[in-house]
């Protein structure tokens, strides 16, 4: 007998009629004679709403500072996922399905002790396996579970995802249904090339580049955990109607298909564009070129939790100097400033400059590994534009270039054009 996780999202499970059209998606794979469990995230809004209650909850109480215990932010935001998973459950039953709502500790998803932000060490999947054997489905608060100090732990914003591939792992299900606001993966962001299309397969490594690169369709580690484990991961949309013809086809869904490189029969040389705005340029200059430079600069920053991404090296010509640029989200410019101010004589700058409001554009595709020439038609492209690049940086299957902010859209539009991916 088949066996899916089917995972919704916060916008799917927005209201009880939303949750009633998910429990209709549910009792169609259950009528189709599949094991089902359900993975669900807060109702649309609420975390936010429960993160600003604890984050202000300090002050109401009239403390100095806005200091609050993870743990307790843990178990107040791991809250809403209980009450989505509780009312989808009731939807089911009241649908003659035989359902039952299981929390992360139920399980249990254990997880480390990092709270707020903590990563799945073991699932033990027997107890779902056996409910799925006597026809019960089971309904899963994702984004939570269980630490060492047996306190509740969530695994971080956009953790459902990561929560559902797991459990689709421990379970050994045939599939892993991620069913959102959009109706698979695009070749770019529609909002910016209307000519963008939805891809009916993409491998693991190219989705967790555009995840990592920008595409917001899911979560990094989520996909990091598919292709570790090999779990066939569909990104469908919610709002399709639940008793469509389509919807019945088990081995090709409507949707985007991610999985292992070997299924796909014929690989696109460019997949996808991904975008990510908002970066920020930060350059040392004049450093002395010497053994444990770098690990002065990015130990302190990688200590303070910001993510350093490009960066690109220039030694002078007699090679006793050198100059180090990197990007960090825009948001962390400032406290990376500050990290590189306090260390400055340890790491023995002359002066730091930094530029914001800077977008990262990626090209992304496995078929780059064997086709030469996938970076200059990009230059090219870019230059008859009159865009300029400020950094770059490449791996085998993805080449990312950093311009100014204003140009992020023309440069996606003009690249996606450039690599056929407009054409049908």
């Amino acid at each position: 007998m088949p066996r899916i996780v089917m995972k919704f999202g916060g916008t799917s499970v927005a209201d009880l009629d939303r949750i009633h059209n998910v429990a209709r998606h549910v009792k169609r794979e259950v009528d189709a004679g599949h094991q089902v469990a359900v993975v669900v995230s807060a109702m649309a809004g609420k975390t936010n709403e429960l993160v600003n209650w604890v984050q202000s909850m300090p002050k109401v109480a009239g403390a100095g500072a806005s200091f609050f215990d993870a743990r307790e932010y843990d178990a107040i935001v791991a809250s809403g996922e209980q009450v989505t998973s509780g009312l989808l459950a009731i939807a089911l039953q009241s649908m003659g399905v035989d359902a039952r709502s299981w929390q992360g500790w139920q399980i249990p998803v254990k997880t480390d002790n990092a709270h707020g932000a903590a990563r799945i060490l073991d699932i033990d999947g027997s107890e779902l396996i056996k409910r799925f054997e006597t026809g019960q489905v089971a309904v899963v608060a994702g984004f939570q579970g269980v630490g060492p100090d047996n306190r509740l732990a969530t695994l971080g914003r956009g953790g459902s995802d990561t929560s559902a591939v797991a459990i689709a792992a421990a379970v050994k299900a045939d599939r892993c249904d991620i069913y959102t606001d959009v109706d698979g993966v695009y070749t770019t962001d529609p909002r910016v090339e209307p000519k963008a299309r939805r891809m009916k397969k993409i491998a693991f490594e190219e989705m967790l580049e555009m995840a990592s690169l920008g595409a917001k369709v899911l979560q990094v580690r989520s996909v990091e955990l598919a292709m570790v484990h090999k779990v066939r991961t569909f990104v469908r949309s919610s709002f399709d109607d639940p008793d469509g013809p389509e919807m019945n086809n088990f081995e090709n869904p409507p949707g985007t298909l991610i999985c292992d490189e070997e299924e796909i029969v014929e690989q696109e040389v460019v997949t996808g564009i991904a975008y990510a705005k908002d970066e920020a340029q930060i350059s040392l200059r004049r450093l002395s070129d010497r053994p444990g430079v770098s690990a002065a600069i990015f130990g302190p920053l990688a200590d303070a939790h910001i993510n350093v991404d490009m960066i690109v090296q220039n030694i002078s010509e007699d090679g006793s100097r050198t100059d180090m640029t990197f990007t960090v989200p825009s948001g962390d410019a400032e406290k990376a400033l500050a990290v590189l101010s306090g260390q400055k004589d340890a790491i023995g700058y002359d002066v730091v400059q930094s530029e914001s409001g800077l977008a990262k554009v990626s090209v992304i595709g496995i078929g780059m590994r064997s086709h030469t020439g996938v970076a200059a038609s990009a230059f090219k492209a870019l230059a008859e534009k009159s865009i300029n690049i400020k950094a770059i940086t490449t791996s085998e299957i993805k080449i990312s270039i950093l311009i100014d902010g204003a140009y992020a859209e023309l440069a996606v539009r003009t690249l996606h054009s450039v690599y056929g991916l407009d054409k049908t």
